[in-house]
Parts: structure tokens; C-alpha cells; sequence
């Protein structure tokens, strides 16, 4: 293969390719932040109770995690584009199948966790070339990042919302068919961008070589392998206790408006992050970002303390903007130091690493609060927080690495 230089773009964000990027993302987010409230209520609905909720979810998870670096891998040799707008089309008829289903009356459980297993697997395909994408439809690609965020929080904001009123006032399988429509939007929208010429295929190398040069790629920077080492520790115990044992304090404590409330300031929290990082160019990213992360931290603090209401709508204002201020400097820290031509593998080792502790943090929350206490938990989660923003900070590959300009690949 051969590194591709960038597209050569005008400085401006809105460019004809970023705008169909843009329009891409934010419609399959907005469904995919309606989907979570549809899956609750049709599997649950159908009288499969929570055990049905849960296999259908991790119907998603289970895939994703094992097929990723395989995605990363495909997108190099048949080029990222291809390989999402393939993994959409997939889900256009994954989520088609379930609407379908839906309308017609009950669906069996097995087709549901058939079709989420299918909608998983192609994910994994998709997400490893997300990161190349930024690189080759924006100029700026940290105000690429902060945009692309924003659109996140207002579609995490908007979708649950948008999709409780759906299924009340019809079914949910309007939800599943508008979800199927966000990806076939995707599709064209991809479909529809100009790239220029694509990167060189090396033919005749096998997987097994290509899974090797993308590890090494991975390892061989330490302030990348090093974050990733550190936040394992932070997702599992710092991030995946915070939704079922969150939820479980607040409702309990102030009702489950307050709880709605409480999530819908960590959204408001999350644009205001995005729209700090497109504003702010610190010269060393992961540092400000790490510094950032403090604030996320906390947040978990407010649940183990009892806070009155007003302490944990600030406590997740302010752990949304972190949080999103930390994922554009990070984002944009591997889109920049990585060459073009293998950081569809490095993203997939990437993410593959960022979301693997996240299933078993989930699974130990509840039997460790119903032995220590909820409270307990969400305390030592908050402090592990806290102690991993400063590993960040206290590593010199990462709390030095500096900012890196689009033609440059530095290796720490």
C-alpha cells in the first residue's frame, strides 16, 4: 500500500463532501439513539421481560466486539466507503425484516436476536473506517470531530424522546423501519461522495499478515496502546456501573422524571463540550483532554453521596462536556498521527480496546452492589476515574504528545 495524501479541500468545514459526511452520521445516529427505547419496549411487550431485552442487546455486542478487527482489516483491501455503505445496507434490511415483523404482530425472540447479531456484525464492518472518513472529507478534522459530536448528543438527546412517542402512538415498528430509513440515507450519502483516487490494495497478502501489521502499528505507538491500557480500567469500572446502578439510585431516591432530567443535562453537557472542542486548539491534545476527563470522573460521585438534584444536574453538565471534549482530542490525535493507509486497522485495535472492558463492567455491577452497595460502587468507580486521568497525565508519550499536522505520522 501507499499513504494517500488528503484530499486537497478548502479550508472551510462545510465542503460539499463534509456536508454529505455530516448528513450520513447524524441521520444513522439519530435512529440508532431511537433504537435502545424500541428494543425495551417491543422485546419486553412481547413478554420476553428483561432476560429478552438483554439477549437481544448482546445479540449486538457479541458480534461487534469479535468480528471488528476483521472490519478493519476488509476496509483496507475493499476501501472504508465500500465497506460501510455495504454494512448499511445490511442493517436497511435488518431493521426492515424486525418492522416488518413488528407490524405483523409478536416476533419470536430468536428472530430478534437473529436480526441484532446480523445489525452487530455488519457495525463492525462500518466502524473501522470512521476515522479515515474525518481524514479525507474535512480539512480541519478536529472541528470535523467537534461537529460530528454535537450531532451525537442532539441525536442522544432527541432519539429515546422521538422513539417513546412513536411506539406509543403506533408501534415499534415504526421505530425499526425509521432506524432501516436513517441507514439507507447513510448509504446514498456515502455513496455520493467524491473521494478522488482510492488507496492502493496490496493484493495477495493474507488476513492473518494484515492483522500483524496492524497490531504492530498499534503497539508500536506507546501513547496510543498506553491510553487504551489506561481507559480499559476507567469503561469498566468508572463508566459501565454509571447506567444500571445510576438509574436504580436516582429513580428510587427523586423518581424516574428526575433521572430523565439528569440524563438530558449529560446530553446538553455533551454539545457544549463539542462545541468547546471545536474552539479550542490546545498544542498537546490527549493532555488537555486527560485534564478534561476529570470532569467525568466526578460524576459518578454525585450517585454514591446522595447529591440533591441541582448538584447531579451540574456533576453530568459537566461530565458531558468532558467526555466530549476528551473523545475529539482523542479522535483527532489518531486520525492525525496515524498514516492513511493503516489506520483502519489501528482504529479497529482502537476500538476493540475501548469498548471490551465496557460487557463486564455491566455484568459485575449488580452482583458487586447487591454484596457492597450501590453506593460503594459508584465511589470506587469515581475514584478509579480520578486515578486513571492522572496515569494519563503522568505517562510522557501521552501527556507530551504534541499536535500533529495531516501530513505527519509520528510515532511515540
Amino acid at each position: 500500500m501507499v499513504a494517500l495524501a488528503p484530499p486537497r479541500t478548502s479550508s472551510a468545514l462545510w465542503t460539499r463532501n463534509f456536508s454529505l459526511y455530516f448528513t450520513a452520521r447524524s441521520v444513522a445516529l439519530l435512529g440508532d439513539g431511537m433504537l435502545p427505547v424500541a428494543v425495551a419496549l417491543a422485546v419486553g411487550g412481547a413478554g420476553f421481560g428483561p432476560t429478552g431485552v438483554g439477549l437481544v442487546l448482546a445479540a449486538f455486542m457479541v458480534p461487534f466486539a469479535l468480528l471488528i478487527l476483521f472490519g478493519g482489516v476488509f476496509a483496507d483491501r475493499f476501501t472504508a466507503r465500500r465497506m460501510m455503505i455495504g454494512a448499511d445496507l445490511v442493517r436497511v434490511a435488518t431493521q426492515s425484516v424486525v418492522a416488518v415483523a413488528l407490524f405483523a404482530g409478536e416476533p419470536s425472540l430468536w428472530l430478534l436476536v437473529a436480526m441484532s447479531a446480523i445489525a452487530g456484525a455488519a457495525a463492525a464492518m462500518f466502524q473501522p473506517g470512521v476515522n479515515g472518513m474525518v481524514r479525507r472529507v474535512a480539512a480541519d478534522p478536529q472541528r470535523a470531530n467537534g461537529t460530528l459530536r454535537v450531532a451525537d448528543a442532539i441525536a442522544q438527546l432527541a432519539g429515546p424522546a422521538l422513539s417513546a412517542i412513536l411506539v406509543a402512538a403506533i408501534n415499534a415498528g415504526v421505530v425499526y423501519a425509521v432506524n432501516a430509513a436513517t441507514f439507507a440515507v447513510s448509504a446514498v450519502c456515502l455513496l455520493a461522495l467524491r473521494l478522488g483516487a482510492e488507496p492502493v490494495v496490496e493484493k495477495g497478502t493474507s488476513m492473518l499478515r494484515k492483522l500483524r501489521e496492524g497490531w504492530f502499528e498499534f503497539s508500536s505507538r506507546t501513547w496510543m496502546w498506553g491510553v487504551i491500557a489506561i481507559f480499559s480500567s476507567m469503561a469498566m469500572l468508572t463508566f459501565a456501573p454509571l447506567y444500571p446502578l445510576g438509574s436504580a439510585l436516582v429513580t428510587e431516591r427523586l423518581g424516574p422524571t428526575a433521572y430523565g432530567w439528569v440524563m438530558s443535562a449529560m446530553g446538553a453537557g455533551t454539545i457544549l463540550g463539542g462545541l468547546i472542542a471545536i474552539r479550542l486548539k490546545p498544542v498537546r491534545m490527549l493532555r488537555a483532554g486527560a485534564v478534561a476527563l476529570i470532569g467525568f470522573a466526578l460524576m459518578p460521585l454525585g450517585y454514591a453521596v446522595h447529591a440533591p438534584f441541582a448538584g447531579l444536574i451540574a456533576l453530568h453538565v459537566l461530565g458531558g462536556a468532558s467526555w466530549a471534549f476528551w473523545s475529539v482530542m482523542w479522535s483527532t490525535s489518531v486520525q492525525t498521527q496515524v498514516a492513511p493507509e493503516v489506520l483502519n486497522r489501528v482504529t479497529a485495535y482502537e476500538v476493540a480496546g475501548s469498548v471490551g472492558s465496557i460487557p463486564i463492567g455491566q455484568a459485575l455491577a449488580g452482583p458487586m452492589a447487591a454484596l457492597v452497595g450501590a453506593e460503594v460502587v459508584m465511589g470506587f468507580g469515581s475514584a478509579v476515574g480520578l486515578a486513571c486521568c492522572l496515569a494519563l497525565l503522568a505517562v510522557p508519550a501521552i501527556r507530551g504528545l504534541r499536535r500533529a499536522g495531516l501530513a505527519e505520522h509520528a510515532k511515540a
